[in-house]
């Protein structure tokens, strides 16, 4: 009798473990994009290179979920970021630099998470522009990437929501800490945004505001040195957009605003120059107007492209840049595919302020114009 309690006792365990198992799970990702690249001017120079996440950028990660039951399930990313070419850690070196959060997810409200996040242009406004998407990337981006649609600011320390889905609209907010005793504000963040879907229309708009990004003084900040695009006082994004998908077709439009105060310099690390521009005037601001489109000839074969025309103030000078990215792509499965992509950026009305055509993941050119131009292979996992 002894026996066989136990070993229905042994069954259930197994059994109990086994549901236990099923309900969770935890789940290995990644991306890695790599080529040859061409720059018309870098730094003064032509280069040709072997260039790693000029697209987008390679990364691995581990995403889990558990089921808690009623809808209910704890959720976590851990993604980190490297350069396939040297293999070195990408975001200053950060372990897990692109995400880290964990938190909980309900089927009838959404998920709040707590880490290092993005805000919620990125999530919302991002995949309406070329850059936010596999059909342009990173050299697709608004000068010095000024706008965050190519992620080059994660948000420490934040706590985030994200919506369910409600019959097409979704929406999210963001809050940012300082995490400094005494200066609350010292490298703080917050940003809310949305999206509608109705058929082939898409809409969404989103705000972004950081303040004392670049914080010298509060390195464990939600936006502290290193991590920023912009050394400011005080940064503010705003804009909307809007895609509709006919047939294999998809056009879209996108504008957005960045208004700096107190800023002092543009970080090297959002444009890929070996020297930061040095800001004089204390204000600067840059106007983005996009438009996109793609176009699925095949299947497995795309053509994209987006212009951009971006009205800035800056160090007593008006720039506008004037951009233009297209680029095929060839799916040779669902994971892997290739591409070709070219980016050419004209800066004009610059004065004497030496600002120079700069476009982003690359260094800035010494003229007012740049070319680059790229063939890659990406495959995801």
């Amino acid at each position: 009798m002894k026996k066989l309690v136990l070993s229905s006792l042994s069954l259930v365990l197994f059994g109990a473990a086994g549901v236990a198992h099923a309900q969770s799970s935890v789940t290995l990702y990644g991306l890695i994009d790599t080529g040859l690249s061409y720059t018309s001017n870098s730094s003064g120079s032509s280069n040709y290179q072997q260039a790693s996440g000029l697209l987008n950028g390679d990364r691995f990660g581990l995403r889990g979920s558990e089921d808690l039951g009623g809808g209910l399930k704890a959720i976590f990313v851990l993604e980190n970021g490297f350069n396939l070419s040297t293999g070195k850690l990408g975001q200053n070196g950060l372990e897990f630099g692109r995400q880290a959060f964990v938190g909980l997810s309900s089927d009838q409200y959404g998920a709040l998470t707590l880490g290092r996040q993005y805000d919620s242009v990125v999530d919302y406004l991002g995949p309406l522009s070329l850059n936010g998407t596999q059909y342009g990337g990173t050299l697709a981006a608004h000068p010095f990437d000024n706008d965050n649609l190519n992620n080059s600011v994660r948000i420490n320390n934040s706590v985030k929501f994200q919506s369910v889905d409600y019959a097409g609209l979704k929406f999210g907010a963001l809050y940012g800490f300082s995490n400094a005793a005494g200066s609350f504000a010292n490298s703080r963040a917050y940003s809310v945004g949305g999206s509608y879907e109705f058929g082939g229309l898409k809409v969404a708009a989103g705000y972004l505001q950081l303040n004392g990004t670049g914080s010298a003084t509060n390195s464990g900040g939600a936006v502290p040195t290193g991590d920023s695009t912009f050394n400011a006082g005080s940064q503010r994004t705003y804009g909307a957009g809007v895609n509709y998908a006919f047939g294999a077709a998809n056009v879209g439009l996108v504008v957005t605003q960045t208004q700096l105060s107190s800023a002092t310099s543009i970080s090297s690390g959002a444009s890929g120059q070996t020297n930061g521009l040095v800001l004089t005037s204390g204000s600067a601001r840059f106007t983005n107007y996009e438009v996109n489109a793609r176009y699925a000839l095949t299947p497995a074969w795309t053509l994209s492209g987006a212009y951009t025309y971006t009205d800035a103030s800056l160090d007593g000078v008006s720039p506008k840049y004037q951009q233009i990215t297209l680029q095929t792509d060839y799916a040779l499965s669902k994971r892997t595919d290739v591409y070709f992509e070219a980016a050419f950026q004209h800066v004009g009305s610059t004065g004497s302020s030496g600002i120079t055509a700069d476009i982003v993941g690359v260094s800035a050119s010494s003229t007012d114009s740049q070319v680059v131009g790229t063939v890659g292979i990406r495959h995801r996992f």
